[in-house]
């Protein structure tokens, strides 16, 4: 009897150290994983809305200073070659969260505010891979990629959305500051929005009784010049149709500093888990409404002040990385979504005071063009103590980021669009892309190297609204950018060998037309 006492509680021990000990292995693990987790960087996205590649000071602008921008530049690395993938806002921004060229998505174009999620809720995304990484994820700014499936009800959560394709957090436009709704929306939900004054939009017909920037100039403070004059909110005349929604709707003078706080509540909410978090500024896309301690401070009018207001919020948001401690451990991109453009919509002095300015920085087009000032913008990424100071002349693209990322943060994702270039992105390769197709209007073109080739196209040669070239032209065009930085000389004529290596190797990619090479008359 004694000896099956001790034998049980010689058992009741072993099995108590086992527990403990299996108990410790499991806190070592528990804990390793989470240091592990927590040596994954921050990620920020700092995207701009219509910046010229020559709009800051860090890449050559002497008329306007952008001194938080140029921190990031001068101490990060600032790429000389690199590009959104589009001339225009809704497909550069389906590429840099999928992976994935627009052109081979029909409905990646200019959305009106009504248009469908365009994003696949079943498609890799950024956020997305790096929730499986185990990153909180966050967009406070622009979408402007489609919401819902239809038919949007905006007095009920509006979903699809930002949350369905990998954000854990939304805090959003849903298009453009020109475009109606004029509402923030905060994980599919107005914000502010009673019940009792429900929101209507229509971007056919207006509702009876309501005002518009073509029947009641009397009511507005911003002349429209084309294309916005449908309702007025705030005094500005919008494209779109919107009624009720009073309390709902936003200040837009307000609205940088609206975003600013959204984007500095969420690192300061997330500072203990690695976060991404993609913040997307809507400066200085028109209409241009800068706070009125920013008004008059450039010089040039609104669209020198909002960007001026820009750099001064990127800069407040990068102090409160830092004083959260978390500057060291985050890597940030900044870029813009596609070209400048001076007169969108609205008469606003962007032309008559530019000045000596050139947002286009020496590149020919802007916004909407084929030319390389359409989708050649400022990209800079920085790292505090991780990456070295360093001006870059490779090959890079938003588009890349995704498979990018995926390295850094140890996911095995890789799309066939999406290069993996972290390696150049930290500076420490100067092996970029080598090649890439770019596209405006749902039109492409092809750069290689130094040497760009626009396809033959028919249609207008110049956006006479905008007074931007186009680069369309029923011709082939082809560039060197090495000797020819403006795009001044064709070489089509003159370099047909060369014209058709550059198309042979872009139907690879792009499958459109065939060229039968013998009417080029290779001599």
């Amino acid at each position: 009897m004694i000896q099956n006492l001790k034998l049980k509680s010689i058992s009741f021990r072993l099995v108590l150290l086992s527990s403990l000990f299996f108990l410790g292995a499991c806190k070592n693990e528990k804990s390793e994983s989470k240091t592990k987790e927590s040596n994954k960087p921050n990620i920020v996205f700092i995207y701009l809305d219509d910046l010229g590649y020559g709009d800051i000071s860090a890449n050559g602008a002497t008329e306007i200073t952008t001194p938080n921008i140029d921190k990031l530049a001068n101490e990060g690395v600032r790429f000389t070659n690199g590009y959104a993938t589009s001339a225009t806002c809704t497909p550069s921004r389906y590429a840099i969260l999928t992976g994935v060229y627009p052109w081979r998505n029909k409905d990646a174009a200019i959305l009106p505010g009504t248009a469908p999620l365009i994003i696949s809720t079943e498609q890799m995304t950024v956020p997305k891979m790096l929730k499986s990484q185990g990153y909180h994820t966050g967009i406070v700014g622009k979408w402007h990629l489609g919401l819902g499936s239809g038919n949007v009800n905006w007095n009920q959560r509006v979903s699809p959305g930002p949350n369905e394709v990998g954000f854990d957090y939304s805090y959003i436009m849903a298009a453009t500051q020109d475009r109606v709704p004029t509402v923030y929306i905060e994980n599919g939900d107005v914000v502010g929005l009673d019940p009792n004054d429900p929101i209507e939009i229509n971007y056919k017909d207006n509702f009876e009784g309501e005002p518009t920037g073509t029947d009641n100039p009397e009511l507005l403070t911003m002349k429209w010049h084309h294309g916005h004059n449908s309702s007025i909110v705030n005094g500005i005349p919008r494209i779109g149709f919107m009624k009720g929604g009073e309390a709902a709707k936003w200040s837009d003078v307000d609205m940088a500093d609206h975003f600013l706080k959204g984007a500095q509540d969420y690192v300061k909410q997330h500072k203990n888990e690695p976060f991404f978090l993609y913040y997307a500024l809507q400066q200085p896309h028109v209409p241009r409404t800068p706070h009125p301690r920013f008004v008059g401070t450039s010089g040039m009018g609104p669209r020198g002040d909002v960007i001026l207001e820009a750099d001064w919020v990127i800069g407040e948001f990068i102090n409160t990385l830092e004083a959260e401690g978390l500057l060291d451990n985050t890597l940030i991109v900044f870029s813009s979504d596609n070209g400048p453009v001076l007169n969108d919509g609205y008469y606003d002095d962007a032309v008559e005071k530019l000045g000596a300015h050139d947002p286009k920085g020496g590149l020919r087009g802007g916004k909407y063009s084929l030319f390389d000032a359409g989708t050649h913008v400022p990209f800079i990424t920085y790292w505090k103590g991780k990456i070295k100071p360093n001006v870059s002349n490779a090959l890079v693209s938003q588009v890349d980021l995704l498979s990018s990322l995926a390295k850094l943060t140890g996911s095995d994702v890789k799309l066939n669009d999406s290069e993996e270039l972290m390696d150049v992105l930290l500076g420490t390769s100067t092996e970029g892309r080598t090649e890439l197709v770019l596209e405006a209007g749902q039109k492409t073109a092809y750069k290689a190297g130094d040497w760009v080739l626009i396809p033959a196209y028919n249609g207008n040669p110049i956006n006479t609204q905008v007074n931007i070239e186009l680069g369309v032209s029923p011709d082939y065009q082809l560039y060197n950018l090495k000797n020819d930085r403006s795009q001044e000389h064709n070489l089509a004529a003159t370099e047909k060998v060369k014209l058709a290596e550059m198309i042979a190797a872009y139907e690879l990619i792009r499958g459109t037309e065939k060229v039968e090479i013998k009417e080029l008359e290779l001599k």
